[in-house]
């Protein structure tokens, strides 16, 4: 192969000449007749394409600069050393949810008649829990005796309690947003029985049009439409996703902001949180197991009672039944990947390894024949 300083490329220029000139370009698609050095920060797998290259005979040199990111999943998560002490309102607590802006965490709690409560939060810094102190409480006694799991609507002007021994979703109605205080019991219910005789937690999609149900008997995510938005006497069961080939003791679940990814905590030795992608979002039939994350460090087995995704999604909340603590970890999933165009040829024959979150890694690329094959090699790691 001839020296690259003596490539002529686009316009006859040199490929250094040509690669003083271009500007960078970050997107999916590197489309080479606009520049031969391009830049890609990836926020999760990304499926390259490299288009429109010169004509057969005509050598093109480029770089890619590449800024390593993570996939969907939690394996790489780590914990933040932060933590709410709730243990001063109750030993109880099941399950947890937030207010959107992160500035307020609820507990849910079961026990006794007096401890039946959803207990409120403020924090000084949103999606910190180190700062939350306690605010204020609900009673739910009146028709929960097992409270496991607790959503809000994104408005804060409902609050929906799921309960274990009556196998019940019970509906509240805030009179001031996201103030527990002001819950009243809205008289709306839905039994869950049909499906699932031992339910633990509940989420809804975002827009309030179906409703998710994860519980220790079917070890699924049960899925329910319902016809009236964020009214819960209005849901059908829809569709089912098996989970047990993971989680045998589900405890919770949480989705991110658009419904592709759900996360389930799960009780068992060790206590473990699993992720599932979804390719269609919100349609729990399209989930797909990505990973697993061992809580252990934290929360000890029999005692994760539920996980909330928060911050944007870059963060996750765990509770832990024993210590009466609310964890506070980073959500991480593996290194995100780059599916490269079939047509690459690698130095060695080697997909090179993906590059690390944060890494800055440089590859080169070169086609001679109208893009039927490119030559692809690693030249930089760690460039930053």
């Amino acid at each position: 192969m001839a020296n690259d300083k003596n490539f002529k490329i686009k316009n006859g220029l040199s490929a250094v000449q040509y690669l003083q000139s271009s500007t960078a370009l970050s997107a999916a698609d590197l489309d080479l007749s606009t520049g031969s050095y391009f830049n890609k920060t990836l926020t999760g797998d990304t499926t390259l394409t490299f288009s429109n290259p010169p004509a057969s005979g005509k050598a093109m040199a480029f770089l890619l600069e590449v800024t390593g990111g993570s996939g969907n999943g939690l394996s790489n998560s780590s914990y933040d050393s932060k933590l709410l002490d709730y243990g001063s309102q109750t030993l109880y607590g099941r399950g947890i949810a937030w207010k959107t802006d992160g500035s307020r965490i609820y507990i849910v709690s079961s026990g006794t008649t007096s401890t039946r409560r959803v207990y409120q939060y403020n924090l000084s810094t949103n999606w910190d829990v180190s700062t939350a102190s306690y605010s204020t409480n609900d009673d739910i006694s009146g028709q929960s005796s097992s409270a496991e799991g607790l959503d809000f609507k994104p408005d804060g002007t409902s609050m929906y309690v799921v309960d274990r021994d009556n196998d019940t979703v019970y509906q509240y109605t805030l009179s001031t947003a996201w103030a527990v205080n002001t819950a009243s019991y809205a008289s709306k219910s839905f039994s869950v029985a049909g499906q699932e005789t031992q339910p633990t937690g509940v989420r809804f999609k975002s827009d309030g049009t179906k409703m998710y149900i994860v519980g220790h008997t079917g070890d699924d995510i049960n899925e329910y439409n319902l016809s009236t938005a964020w009214d819960v006497s209005t849901a059908s069961y829809s569709a089912r996703f098996d989970i047990s080939s993971q989680s045998v003791t589900p405890t919770g679940l949480s989705f991110n902001s658009d419904g592709t990814f759900v996360v389930v905590s799960d009780n068992e030795d060790p206590p473990t949180a699993f992720s599932y992608g979804l390719s269609t979002a919100w349609d729990i039939t399209t989930a797909s197991f990505i990973d697993q994350y061992n809580v252990s460090a934290v929360v000890n087995s029999g005692d994760f009672q539920d996980i909330a995704l928060g911050d944007s999604d870059g963060k996750f909340y765990v509770i832990d039944n024993n210590d009466d603590e609310v964890n506070q970890f980073t959500a991480v999933g593996p290194n995100a990947v780059i599916t490269w165009p079939s047509s690459v040829k690698w130095e060695g024959g080697s997909t090179p390894a993906a590059s690390f979150n944060g890494e800055e890694d440089m590859y080169s690329f070169v086609t001679a024949d109208n893009g039927s094959t490119y030559y692809g090699k690693k030249i930089g790691v760690k460039m930053s």
